[in-house]
């Protein structure tokens, strides 16, 4: 198996541009994740996200999680478990509005710097966009604009731990599901793994590296691109031993988006193609809800439908 794309984003600045955008390019046509190095965010920040949302499990939340876990008996499960995650969640909103200030349990320090880490993450995320936009030969701006709606994304962070399970055969950490919204920012432990994506009929690792941010694509740039850049499968290994910290950040569009293949895009492609449906976003997550463990297909399929 090749190696998980890893992109310097030094790189972009130099002799080597041209090589680091096609090794992006294959990244987004070939894997739907790829991982970035030298992007832009300090690693003193990085730490003290690391540090305090690993504080506040052990503080706040681990006892809930060992709670539910009595509750629903899954400490002593015989048979597979598909109804139910592995993880303890804490989700935060940045835009168009923040709840951060909302959120009970939350330092203060902690609070400013999940917003300071949020408005990084979101420049990074509209970076990003723009180089997607030059390989697809796009204007610069096209897939934010794709992604506005009349008030802007909505971007929010998943904060996510994965404690040691007694039974990772029986119960995942998270099912397996692509991603409903545009570009996913993913902070993820170093040490303890688990996360993995299929491609090629194989579950693969997505490799647990110190500092870097991991970028996974989600149905709506699958559609917009017409289906050359793809989402993909993915999901996490609950483990034995060690407790993995996952602090996703989701780029969506704002409810209003209405989503459909870039004319550009969809003419290149010849007519026997599949042509992606149009939509608007918030209709596609009343779908999503209800779907998000099984396969992508169905979905826009059933977007079609609704359409016709």
């Amino acid at each position: 198996m090749e190696n998980f794309p890893l992109i310097n984003m030094e790189k972009l600045n130099g002799d080597e541009r041209r090589a680091t955008m096609n090794k992006i390019k294959d990244a987004c046509e070939n894997w739907g994740f790829f991982e970035l190095v030298n992007h832009g965010i300090s690693h003193e920040l990085l730490d003290n996200v690391e540090r305090m949302t690993k504080e506040h499990y052990k503080k706040c939340m681990e006892q809930r999680f060992k709670e539910m876990v009595t509750a629903k008996a899954l400490d002593d499960v015989k048979t597979e478990v598909n109804d139910v995650d592995w993880e303890s969640t804490l989700f935060l909103r940045h835009l168009p509005s923040s709840n951060i200030s909302e959120i009970p349990d939350l330092d203060d320090e902690y609070r400013e710097v999940m917003r300071d880490f949020a408005s990084k993450l979101e420049k990074l995320a509209e970076e990003l966009l723009d180089l997607l936009c030059e390989n697809l030969g796009l204007e610069k701006g096209y897939l934010k604009k794709a992604l506005y709606g009349s008030k802007g994304p909505n971007f929010g962070t998943k904060v996510s731990n994965y404690p040691p399970c007694p039974t990772p055969d029986l119960i995942k950490g998270l099912r397996a599901h692509t991603d409903a919204g545009g570009i996913i920012l993913l902070f993820q432990d170093d040490k303890v793994s688990g996360l993995q994506l299929l491609k090629d009929g194989e579950w693969i690792n997505v490799p647990p590296m110190c500092h870097s941010i991991v970028i996974n694509l989600g149905d709506q740039i699958e559609v917009i691109t017409n289906g050359r850049y793809k989402s993909v499968m993915h999901r996490v290994i609950a483990q034995t031993s060690g407790t993995r910290m996952s602090i996703a950040s989701f780029y969506n569009p704002g409810n209003d988006a209405v989503i459909y293949p870039a004319e550009k895009l969809a003419k290149e492609e010849s007519k026997d193609e599949r042509t992606y449906p149009k939509f608007v976003f918030d209709d596609y997550m009343k779908l999503y809800a209800g779907l998000k463990f099984q396969g992508k297909e169905p979905r826009f399929e059933a977007m079609k439908a609704a359409k016709a």
